[in-house]
């Protein structure tokens, strides 16, 4: 990530204000410091010179309001950094949680839970500091430091070469050391995610790994895994060090270079002491910033590489939609072909890219009031043509639901449940009714009932990832909460992947009995099942075998 991404601009609005508020107030700042040195100065040089006590005690007072305005201009760009960060960075883990969400439960298959709960959590929760230790020094270093050389220049032309030689070489070390520390911070950030990865995979396994004698090994990987990190972590202070060192360095040998040149030409006499003193006074000032801002760009690299990798899923999920609907735009009607309470057609669907795609040349309709069963092998597309039909998964060809055939108005169109039952922490009715801000305990136990699981109290209380219930349950809870859609929405299709897959056979029976009266009720309704039970209740099996037609 560069000093300041472009991307944040354009991902977190906010990002606008934190630096415009910033900038104004730097610029403050810096007015304040010029007055502060200028009074100082005035203030030495007439006690030196003998000025009466009354005048000396009027430069005083001024002196300490200028304090105290510094002081509180300090105050507030610290106030508005951290508001600001906190304002931007809730609308960048929003950005980031849309984009999940945007491209699917496809893409976080085929990705570690752990890595996105990093970045949407730790990762985010890091970036304050990028907010309210790095950005602001950042701005400093572009409003402060100009200003200072201009002032210093103005006053004493020496002083402002020797500033405008010395000032280029702070940045060139800067960067040399932040190549490497942001090479060192890549691979903590990486060891970190195999940490939690590991340890996750641990705790959801560690009755297995006890009934085959394993933990100890799994102990053993935890604590290499743990090793590493701290190794990283370590190589990651150390070049914070190093380069806190650097900076230092270079900043006091260019300010002992001016404070001898000064003092060479306060002996000889060809620089009046107020000059000197004041540009002596303000010389700190001008790299002060510098050196902030390396300080502040090592705490904030945690939180820089976790905006990268954000940055990088948004870019994925916009470039989705266009890929989804590839060579398709949105159409407000067909003449002849879709119309308004349609249920779903796809035309022509290839989905997956490179290699052999799972689902080649797929058409098929299933029109409203139509029981409609997906059949194929373990693998043979079912799952990804039901993703593609709700945008979370690339294809070519076309596909309408209700007679929308863009994402969001597919989306709108159908109720879906998947394998996964993808349950919260919370109560059975909250699962049900996801999204809704008015749930109906009407149709709660309506959508129970239909998903035969009326023997389920909708105030049962489930623990993380719907701990709790038992697979059947959990699948059953899944199946009511596209049923609650369907109902409270009006949604004219109703998509099931793999419903009944850990029912038993009674409970199978009295679900697609369900099933089978909601098509009735005129909902074009999709099964993808390998069960014989769904089979033979549909209107019509779809074998998927390569290349589709139907």
């Amino acid at each position: 990530m560069r000093p300041l991404d472009p991307r944040l601009l354009r991902y977190a609005s906010a990002t606008r204000g934190v630096l415009a508020a910033g900038a104004l107030l730097t610029l403050l700042q810096t007015a304040a410091t010029v007055a502060f040195a200028w009074l100082v100065t005035d203030l030495v040089v007439g006690a030196i010179r003998g000025e009466a006590a009354a005048e000396l005690g009027v430069q005083l007072g001024s002196l300490l309001v200028v304090v105290a305005v510094r002081a509180g201009f300090l105050w507030a760009a610290q106030v508005t950094a951290a508001r600001g960060g906190a304002t931007v960075v809730g609308q960048l883990r929003e950005r980031l949680l849309g984009s999940v969400a945007r491209l699917g439960p496809g893409w976080t298959a085929s990705r570690s839970a752990v890595d996105v709960t990093l970045v949407a959590g730790r990762g985010m929760e890091a970036l304050d500091r990028y907010f309210s230790g790095y950005l602001p020094q950042l701005v400093a270093t572009a409003v402060t430091m100009p200003l200072l050389v201009v002032v210093i220049g103005w006053q004493d032309l020496t002083s402002g070469v020797i500033l405008l030689v010395t000032l280029p070489l702070i940045p060139v070390f800067m960067v040399l050391v932040g190549w490497a520390t942001q090479s060192a911070q890549s691979r903590q950030w990486s060891a970190l995610s195999s940490l939690s990865r590991g340890f996750l995979d641990v705790v959801g396994g560690l009755s297995t790994l006890k009934l085959y004698g394993r933990q100890h090994r799994q102990e053993a990987r935890i604590r290499a895994v743990s090793e590493e990190y701290r190794l990283h972590t370590m190589r990651v202070l150390r070049m914070s060090f190093l380069s806190g060192f650097v900076l230092e360095l270079a900043a006091s040998l260019s300010v002992a270079v001016i404070a001898v040149t000064i003092g060479l030409r306060l002996l000889s006499g060809s620089l009046d002491l107020t000059v000197g003193l004041f540009v002596l006074l303000l010389a700190p000032e001008a790299f002060l910033p510098l050196r902030n801002v390396g300080a502040g760009y090592h705490a904030a690299t945690e939180g820089i590489e976790a905006a990268s990798r954000a940055f990088a899923v948004i870019e994925e999920a916009e470039d989705l939609p266009r890929a989804a609907a590839a060579g398709v735009a949105p159409t407000a009607a067909r003449a002849g072909a879709d119309r308004a309470g349609e249920g779903i057609r796809f035309d022509n669907v290839t989905v997956g890219h490179g290699g052999k795609p799972p689902a080649a040349g797929f058409s098929a309709s299933v029109l409203p009031g139509e029981l409609v069963v997906l059949s194929a092998p373990s693998g043979g597309g079912k799952t990804s043509l039901l993703r593609a039909a709700l945008g979370f998964t690339r294809f070519d060809g076309r596909i309408s639901a209700g007679g929308r055939d863009d994402v969001d108005g597919r989306r709108d169109a159908i109720a879906w449940s998947g394998q996964l039952p993808g349950l919260l922490a919370g109560t059975v009715a909250s699962n049900i009714a996801l999204g809704d801000p008015a749930p109906s305990a009407a149709a709660i136990h309506r959508a129970l009932t239909e998903a035969a699981a009326g023997d389920l109290s909708p105030e049962t209380v489930l623990g993380s990832g719907g701990s709790g219930l038992s697979g059947g349950q959990a699948q059953r809870v899944a199946v009511a909460r596209a049923l609650y859609r369907l109902r409270t929405r009006g949604c004219p299709v109703l998509i099931l992947d793999e419903p009944t897959s850990a029912l038993d056979t009674m409970t199978e029976r009295a679900l697609v009995a369900s099933l089978r009266h909601i098509a009735d009720e005129g909902i074009a309704v999709v099964v993808a099942s390998h069960r014989p039970a769904v089979a033979a209740a549909a209107d019509r099996v779809i074998e998927l075998q390569g290349v589709a037609r139907v």
